[in-house]
């Protein structure tokens, strides 16, 4: 398996909600001293890859992982982009420049909006399910661009290229093409990663749950991944105490939760719906935590417990068929390197163990 983090955002120190960060702490613009930092952190404590977000509160994130690519070593970045925002064959050839330069450590995240009031922001007035079909398109002549030999024409609802050739190739040790991974709760998103991504992300739930949902993408051949946040302390007890603490330090009455309330309700994700319906039940189950989703947002679904609890609970999402994570934590620095000095080692044990048996993980 295979652990990514969201990276620590301009500015951002306790990791508030993303009211909270809009207003106090993080800020639109690059911090490349504590990012930077942060990218050493995440290379020292086995972190494979790095989410530079994508949304009008966040930098440019392609030119984020330039930068902070061209400094770090061996971690890879993954950039998180919508297909609104350029033409698939601009997008490719961006795409290509940043692997040529970073020596290929880089992914897609893929992600269809979630507020369709900040999607205006970008000019974009299309429905949730349109949405969707437009990506479909977008990621379809992307990965023409990056397959073909030769020239690629498209003539779609909504995208036409004609005799597309870009002299700017793919650069990667591993890979002819980035990998794509689909983020999203919907049937939409699931196919989607079915038909042109390379894995679904979609947020936590119980490992049942999970399997029931992935069975569709593995049979395709494709993988399947989760994003949630972890609150891993030496026992059990200090990690209940450390979520607890921060559930009941929040006031209800301040401004950023009443937002972070609004975004959800004006939101037309599934996913994001699902999850906060989801948290009308605090423990889904003995290590996942849904006690900050409605303050913090639905990636806060949170796994909670001590390292052994941590590393069996990975384990067991693996066996429902998770192969890659993207994790965040309060705060996100300090939360990584407990993780790696103490939840990830005993993960490799185990599939070491898994491996020896002749079972593996799934």
């Amino acid at each position: 398996m295979r652990f990514h983090w969201r990276l620590l955002q301009g500015g951002e120190t306790g990791g508030d909600t993303r009211a909270a960060g809009a207003a106090r702490e993080a800020t639109g613009l690059p911090d490349l001293e504590h990012q930077l930092a942060f990218c050493r952190a995440a290379e020292r404590a086995g972190i494979s890859g790095l989410l530079t977000d994508v949304g009008a509160a966040k930098p440019d994130p392609i030119l984020l992982a330039t930068a902070l690519g061209l400094d770090a070593s061996t971690v890879e970045f993954i950039v998180a982009y919508r297909s609104n925002f350029c033409s698939p064959t601009l997008f490719v050839q961006q795409l290509n420049t940043l692997s040529g330069l970073i020596d290929g450590r880089l992914s897609l995240n893929v992600v269809a909006g979630h507020s369709p009031a900040e999607q205006r922001y970008y000019g974009d007035f299309l429905p949730h399910d349109e949405r969707y079909a437009r990506t479909a398109e977008w990621l379809h002549v992307s990965r023409r661009l990056w397959q073909s030999d030769g020239p690629v024409s498209f003539d779609g609802r909504y995208f036409k290229v004609e005799d597309a050739v870009l002299n700017t190739p793919y650069s990667s040790p591993q890979r002819s093409f980035p990998e794509i991974f689909i983020g999203g709760g919907s049937d939409q998103a699931r196919q989607l990663a079915i038909d042109e991504g390379t894995l679904w992300m979609r947020l936590a739930d119980a490992p049942e749950k999970v399997a029931e949902s992935a069975a569709p993408v593995l049979a395709a051949g494709k993988e399947v991944g989760l994003r949630l946040s972890i609150v891993c302390r030496p026992s059990r007890e200090e990690a209940l105490k450390a979520a607890y603490a921060r559930l009941t330090s929040l006031d209800p009455q301040r401004a950023e939760h009443q937002r972070e309330k609004d975004f959800m309700q004006g939101s037309d994700s599934v996913s994001i719906k699902k999850t906060y319906r989801l948290a009308d039940v605090e423990w889904l189950t003995p290590w996942l935590w849904t006690g900050l989703v409605r303050s913090h947002g639905a990636p806060a679904v949170a796994m909670v417990g001590d390292p052994e609890q941590l590393a069996e609970a990975f384990i067991e999402y693996g066996r429902a068929g998770v192969s890659q994570y993207i994790i965040s934590g309060w705060p996100k620095l300090d939360e990584m390197v407990f993780f790696g000095d103490e939840v990830l080692p005993r993960i490799r044990a185990r599939e070491r163990e898994s491996a020896g048996d002749g079972q593996g993980a799934q």
